[in-house]
C-alpha cells in the first residue's frame, strides 16, 4: 500500500487565504510564482488574495484552457522554464487542481491549491484525471507521489459557486462509501489499520451527507455559511480525499468511477454532465453489480430530490450502436479496482448488469 494522506498544510475557514498563504510562500522560499486560474471563478477569488499586491513576489498569470490535458501541462512547463517559476498556485475547480498537480509533478515544481468550489476531492488527491484538449477523456489518470504544499480556501468563497457543482460533489463523495464498503469489509483486510481508518472516513462521508446534505444545499442556495454547509463542503474536498489517501487502491474508486471513465471515453456527449452527476449514476451501477436493488430503491428519494441522473436513457446518452456498450464494458473489465469487489466480475456480467439497471430504472422515470 502507498499511503498519501493529503496536502502538507490544510486550512478551511474565514480569512484563511489572506492570512496563511503569504507565510506559506515564505516557508517555501518562493520568489517567482505562477498563478493558474479560470475565468469567472478568478474574478470572485481575487478579492481574497490580497497577497498578490505584495512586491515581495513576482507573479505570472495564466488562464487555463479548461481541460487537464498533457498539452496544457506542456504549455505550463514552458511558462515555468521561461520565467524561472519556483512555485505554482492553482485557483479554481477540480480540473484546474488536477492540471496544477500533474504540472507540478512533471515539471518538478512545488504547488498549492485554492479551490473556489466544492465539487470533488481533486484539490486533495495526488492524482489527475487526464483529458484531451477537445474535452474527450483520455481514459486514464496520472498518479504521483508529490502532494500539494498547501490546500487553503475560505467558505465565503466556496459558497459563491454554482450550487449544481456542490450537489454533484455530494454525489461524488457518497460514492466513497458505496465503492469501498464491500472491499474493506473483507475478512483478510479487517486488521489493516490504514484500511480501517479509510473505512471510518467513508462512514463520515455517507452519514454526514444523508443527515445534513439537504440543509447544506438549501443554505448554499440562500448564501448562508452555516455549520452544515461548511462541514459538507469540507467533507467533499478533504475527507473524501482522505479516503483514498489512507486506503490506496482498496478505497479510491471501483465500478462507479470506472463507468464514469468509460462514459467519458466512449460517449463524448457525456461531457455536458458534471463529474459527480455521472458518478451518481455509477453508484446505481455499482449497487446493481452487487445485486443490491433494495439499496437503489432506498436512494431514490434523495436522487429525485436532487435531480441526479437515473439512467443513460434519461440522460439521452444511451448509444445507438451496441458496440459502444461493449467498449465501455471492456474498458471497465480492464480496471484492477473493479476486480477488487468481492464478487464474480467479467465482461458478460458487467454488460448484463448495465442493461438490467437501465431496465430497472424505467420505473422511476
Amino acid at each position: 500500500m502507498k499511503i498519501k494522506c493529503g496536502p502538507d498544510y490544510y486550512m478551511y475557514c474565514e480569512h484563511a487565504i489572506e492570512n496563511e498563504v503569504p507565510s506559506l510562500l515564505k516557508e517555501h522560499q518562493a520568489k517567482n510564482i505562477l498563478i493558474v486560474h479560470g475565468t469567472r471563478s478568478w474574478e470572485v477569488a481575487k478579492p481574497y488574495m490580497t497577497f498578490l499586491n505584495d512586491p515581495e513576489w513576482n507573479f505570472v498569470y495564466h488562464t487555463y484552457s479548461g481541460e487537464c490535458s498533457y498539452q496544457e501541462a506542456a504549455n505550463l512547463d514552458q511558462i515555468i522554464k521561461d520565467n524561472e517559476i519556483d512555485f505554482i498556485i492553482g485557483v479554481g475547480g477540480g480540473k484546474l487542481s488536477d492540471l496544477v498537480g500533474v504540472t507540478g509533478h512533471l515539471s518538478n515544481v512545488k504547488y498549492g491549491v485554492i479551490p473556489t468550489l466544492a465539487s470533488n476531492c481533486a484539490p486533495w488527491t495526488p492524482l489527475s484525471v487526464m483529458y484531451k484538449e477537445n474535452g474527450e477523456a483520455e481514459g486514464k489518470s496520472e498518479h504521483y507521489k508529490r502532494q500539494a504544499a498547501f490546500l487553503i480556501t475560505d467558505p465565503n468563497l466556496v459558497i459563491d459557486s454554482p450550487v449544481e457543482y456542490f450537489i454533484a460533489g455530494l454525489a461524488d463523495t457518497l460514492a466513497k462509501w458505496y465503492e469501498s464498503v464491500a472491499i474493506l469489509e473483507q475478512k483478510d483486510l479487517q486488521n489493516e489499520p490504514f484500511l480501517q481508518m479509510a473505512k471510518a472516513a467513508t462512514e463520515v462521508c455517507r452519514q454526514s451527507i444523508l443527515t445534513d446534505g439537504t440543509k447544506a444545499i438549501e443554505d448554499m442556495k440562500n448564501k448562508v455559511v452555516s455549520d452544515e454547509f461548511v462541514r459538507l463542503s469540507e467533507i467533499i474536498i478533504a475527507v473524501a480525499g482522505l479516503v483514498g489517501g489512507l486506503g490506496d487502491k482498496y478505497a479510491r474508486n471501483a465500478a462507479a468511477h470506472a463507468l464514469h471513465d468509460g462514459m467519458g471515453k466512449y460517449i463524448p456527449e457525456s461531457h455536458e454532465y458534471l463529474h459527480g452527476e455521472k458518478v451518481a449514476y455509477g453508484i446505481l451501477y455499482q449497487l446493481a453489480l452487487e445485486d443490491k436493488w433494495d439499496e437503489i430503491d432506498a436512494l431514490m428519494p434523495m436522487y429525485q430530490t436532487l435531480d441526479l441522473p437515473l439512467s443513460l436513457h434519461q440522460m439521452n446518452l444511451y448509444p445507438q450502436d451496441e458496440k459502444v456498450i461493449d467498449d465501455i464494458v471492456a474498458f471497465m473489465d480492464g480496471k484492477e479496482k473493479v476486480h477488487l469487489i468481492p464478487i464474480e466480475i467479467n465482461q458478460p456480467i458487467l454488460k448484463d448488469k448495465l442493461l438490467q439497471l437501465e431496465g430497472y430504472m424505467g420505473r422511476y422515470q
